[in-house]
């Protein structure tokens, strides 16, 4: 069996193919139509305008909800492994899962709203996107570490922390440049502006927060690449539970019998 054929690792293989595609995709449109500098743009600056918006605000949204597949597939593996006593590690678990559905939803409004459009819905979504899923990579780095070597080695628990860091580091830098970027230009609508040029007050700062902003973004993409190993232990089965009701007899239908079926398939009813 091919390796993304076992167990669910074909969903987080599709999360990171999707959102990569997503971001490169309308890059390359809003690059090509002259939307959009070549030389880093804020990754927003790649979905302001038609074509390019609607491929970017379609495709970001998907990728929204493969990420909240993901996420919850992850806090039920976490859920069932960890054992009845750690009631503290299942309340982490739980923690992550919410905030995981912040950054989701966040990813959702970034898709919806754009720079164009009611700004502070735009950055508010932007806040939920990265905010909520740095501490959710963080928690589950702690998680990973609780959870070695019974269940992965310690290869996985580096990758994360290695991910973690590279992460920890773009939000920081993306933080600091974008203040300095604010400071260089009080009287220019930083937050609308799309063209910069070399040389231009404030350029090197807009383009280290340009930077730190697509690593930031191929950081957290990257995260759900440490899930292949974990994904493919799991195995998915639909059970099916046929109940049978012994009705009264009706005089229309001769004396016979009339049967009630109902038929119930939990979604989720795997094992790890």
């Amino acid at each position: 069996m091919w390796w993304f054929r076992r167990g669910l690792c074909a969903l987080p293989v599709a999360l990171v193919i999707w959102s990569s595609g997503t971001l490169l995709l309308s890059y390359a449109i809003a690059v090509a139509l002259g939307h959009a500098d070549l030389i880093v743009p804020y990754i927003s600056d790649t979905g302001t305008d038609v074509p390019e918006r609607c491929v970017f605000g379609f495709m970001l949204s998907i990728s929204a909800f493969l990420g909240l597949g993901t996420m919850y597939v992850r806090y039920k593996q976490v859920q069932a492994l960890v054992l009845a006593s750690e009631s503290g590690l299942q309340l982490i678990n739980y923690t992550a899962l919410l905030l995981g559905i912040f950054s989701s939803v966040g990813m959702c409004v970034v898709a919806n709203f754009q720079k164009t459009d009611i700004i502070s819905a735009h950055l508010l979504g932007a806040g939920l996107t990265f905010g909520p899923g740095m501490l959710y990579i963080l928690i589950q780095i702690g998680i990973s570490y609780r959870m070695q070597p019974r269940f992965h080695g310690k290869y996985i628990l580096g990758s994360r922390m290695a991910v973690g860091i590279w992460s920890l580091i773009s939000i920081i830098t993306l933080s600091i440049s974008s203040v300095l970027m604010y400071d260089a230009l009080p009287d220019v609508d930083v937050a609308k502006k799309v063209h910069w040029q070399p040389g231009e007050n404030g350029f090197i700062a807009h383009l280290a927060s340009a930077v730190s902003e697509w690593s930031l973004a191929f950081s957290f993409i990257s995260f759900f690449l440490t899930y292949i190993p974990d994904f493919q232990k799991i195995n998915l089965r639909v059970q099916t539970i046929l109940q049978s009701n012994r009705l009264h007899d009706y005089p229309d239908y001769e004396g016979r019998d009339c049967m009630q079926h109902d038929e119930r398939s939990p979604l989720l009813a795997g094992a790890v």
